[in-house]
Formats: C-alpha cells, structure tokens, sequence
C-alpha cells in the first residue's frame, strides 16, 4: 500500500497528494475536500497542460463547453441557464486533471480504499437518525463543516444521513457499496494466497476481510432503508455483474431468483403475486409498484416528468430551453414544484437541445467502451488489477442507471463523484495508450 502514495511521474506527486486529501474529506466536509481536489486539479494543469490540450478528448470537452454557453446565450431565462453551467463546465476542467494525474490501478484501488474507510461515518450517522431520533445541525464556517441531520430521516422514514435525501444518500451509498465489493473480492483473493506468499502478512489480511465485510453489510442495509427503488436494483445489478465477472454461476442463480420474487411479488396476475407475498416482504413489493403511497399525485410520477421533458426537447429541439428551466416550465404545466424531471439525459436534451445532449452521451460513452476495450484486450492488467479497473467500470454503469431516473448533477458530492470515475476510467485509458 506504501506505492500507493507516490506517483509514477514524480513532478504530479503535490497534486497527488492533494487529490488524495481532498477524497479522503470530501464526503463529510465537501468544502474542504472540493478545495484540495481543485488545488490538485490546477497543479496538474500548470504541469501536464500540453498533454492535456493535445487530447481530442480535451477538445470534445471544449467543443461541448461552447455549445452550452450559446444555449445559456439564447435561453429565456440567461440567468439561470449561465448559473447552471456551473453544473457542467467546470467539471469538464476537473476531469482533464484528474484523468491525468490518475493513471494506475494501484491509484484506484487506494482511492477506492480512501472512498471506502471514510463513508462509515455518514453510515453510523444515518443509522442514528433513523433508529435513535439523532438530530443536528453543525455549521463551521460552512466550507470546513456543514451538517444537517433530521431525525427519522427525509422523506420521513426513509434514512438520508448528512447528505439530505434518501435518494442522495442512495446514490452516494451504490458508489460505496460497488468499491467495496470489488475490494472484498481482492482480498478474498489475497486471503486465500496467505499461505503462498509469506510477503502478505496474516494479521493485516485478517484485518482487512473483516472490515471490507462489515462495510458491505452496513451499506447494503442502509441502502435498503433510504426505501430507494432504484438503490435496490442497481445493487442487484452490481452483485449480478460481479458474480458473471468471477464466474459464480450458483449465486447468480441466487440473485436471479430474488429478484424474480420481489418482481412477481409486486407485479404479477393476483394468484401469482398472492402466493410470493407469503414470503416477499410488503416492505419490497409494495414500494415497488407503488402501494406503499398509493395517493401519490400524477405529476409526481416519473412517467408523467419524463412525457413532459421530452415534449420540451421536441418543441426546441436545437438549443433547449436553457439550464435550470425544467422547474419553472414544470411548474407553470401542473402547478407542482420539481427540481427535475428524473432523467439526466431527458433533462439534458430538454434544457440544451439534441446536439449537446448527443454530444455528452458521445464523450461518456467514447470513455466508457475505451475502458472495456482496455479491460478486454489489455495484457498489462494482471488479475487483480483487472478486478479493480472493473470495479470502476461497475460504479460508472450504476451511476449511469441511477441517472435515467433521478439526477445528481445537483448533489455536488455525486457530481464530482461522477466526474471522477470518468477521470480514473480514461486516467486508465489514455495510460494504456
């Protein structure tokens, strides 16, 4: 773990070092962990900048970056579509210093461990809120330390910690839940070898298992209760893609079958759906198929947001109707308040047009399918360097699902969460390359 710490490029090793600190903060103190990412970001720049601008990537990001300013320029409201650029393009920024100064898998299964060792805080704060009525509410300067902890969660019932909704929490806990699987499998690995290679020692391993097992535990079950439908399936998902990729043919089996329950539990003709609510708990099905709040107004559906957005998108199709304008039109439409309509890509082309939508799914989707490129073809991936770099790619295809029915361009901890699984994944890429 020790080389972990130094970088391959000695001149990237300060901004290493900051991007280190600023993760190992960021989850509890946002401010301060955003400041060191940035500082590391701007290090990397004044170091790397020509590497940088060669990228065509670079100029994808620039391109697009242009296109969402003359969006703002012709929207309706300038104000706040320029305000919610500050959504996107600085990011476009962060992810070219990061994708540079990340560029091992020794890097991403540190960041990993780093992600990973400081999200059980939040964990043990949501379990107090949610069982024993905690209550906070901490400011310190704001930027060093802003907490804000309602007992019996938000929506009420449902746990959402420090970062202020179930649904954040959800997104925030898939991020976790996926590393430390990939982690867990490592050392299962590791631990099995403890016998061959007596470089490893015993008590370190039989430390580490244990606390990656506990942290899987305690996120699995605080994810069932933030009540996230879309947390649940994407943990399913991850579990599914972890057994195929180990080859775990039994407990893929297992999961499949779980998940067919609760499904026909929650959807099936009644005789069927009678009989496997004997043993599927109300707690599942009914959340799933919406029995559980059954007196939910239509415009709160997503359905119904989804419909509207892309009945914006077809209306100007070209430039939008500029950044942060879906609440406003939304609510002129049905007289209820909404952040968004529960779809990033939806919003995008509602907000920006065809072109930038098409544009960013073409940028992600160009880094994502490089990195399963990497991942296939490879050969200077060994085995466990593998699992790591898919574990990443594992934390992309969940936050790309929770995105087609929720948004967290707005969560500023999910946001630079999903620029920096981008960064580690083309990092990886433009390395191997």
């Amino acid at each position: 773990m020790k080389k972990a710490f130094y970088h391959p490029q000695p001149n990237l090793q300060p901004a290493w070092n900051c991007t280190q600190f600023g993760l190992l903060t960021f989850p509890l103190s946002p401010g301060v962990g955003a400041v060191s990412i940035c500082l590391g970001v701007l290090l990397t720049w004044l170091q790397a900048y020509r590497t940088i601008i060669r990228r065509p990537l670079s100029w994808g990001l620039a391109l697009l970056g242009g296109l969402l300013i003359i969006t703002a320029g012709v929207a309706e409201q300038k104000i706040d579509a320029f305000l919610g650029l500050f959504n996107l393009v600085p990011f476009f920024i962060i992810f070219s210093g990061l994708s540079t100064v990340i560029q091992t898998p020794t890097q991403l299964r540190y960041m990993a461990w780093i992600l990973v060792t400081s999200s059980q805080p939040i964990v043990m704060m949501g379990f107090g809120q949610l069982f024993w009525g905690w209550a906070l509410n901490l400011k310190f300067l704001w930027i060093v330390l802003d907490w804000t902890l309602d007992p019996g969660g938000l929506p009420p019932g449902r746990m959402a910690s420090i970062l202020l909704h179930a649904n954040t929490l959800a997104a925030y806990l898939i991020v976790i839940f996926t590393l430390a699987l990939g982690l867990w499998l490592e050392e299962l690995r590791n631990f099995r070898e403890v016998g061959e290679n007596r470089s490893i020692s015993p008590l370190i391993q039989n430390l580490k298992f244990p606390f990656l097992t506990l942290v899987i535990i305690t996120n699995f079950i605080a994810l069932i209760l933030t009540d996230s439908r879309n947390g649940w399936t994407i943990a399913i998902v991850t579990c599914l893609a972890f057994a195929l990729y180990q080859g775990w043919r039994l407990l893929v089996g297992g999961v499949l079958g779980m998940a067919t329950s609760i499904l026909l539990a929650a959807f099936a003709p009644g005789a069927i759906a009678k009989f496997f609510r004997q043993f599927v708990p109300a707690f599942f099905w009914a959340r799933l198929n919406d029995n559980l709040y059954p007196d939910r107004p239509v415009a709160l559906m997503r359905k119904t947001q989804w419909e509207f957005a892309w009945s914006l998108s077809k209306e100007h199709p070209w430039t939008g109707w500029g950044l942060r304008s879906f609440s406003r039109l939304y609510k002129a439409h049905s007289q209820i308040s909404l952040g968004h309509p529960h779809n990033l890509f939806l919003m995008l082309s509602a907000e920006t047009g065809f072109p930038c939508t098409f544009l960013f799914c073409g940028l992600v989707g160009w880094i994502f399918f490089s990195g399963v490129q990497l991942l296939r073809q490879s050969k200077s991936l060994d085995p466990g360097d593998r699992l790591i770099f898919f574990t990443y790619l594992v934390v992309f295809i969940g936050l790309v699902l929770f995105n087609t029915v929720d948004v967290t361009l707005f969560e500023f901890r999910l946001n630079t969460f999903w620029w920096w699984v981008l960064a580690a994944i083309a990092g990886m890429v433009f390395r191997g390359r």
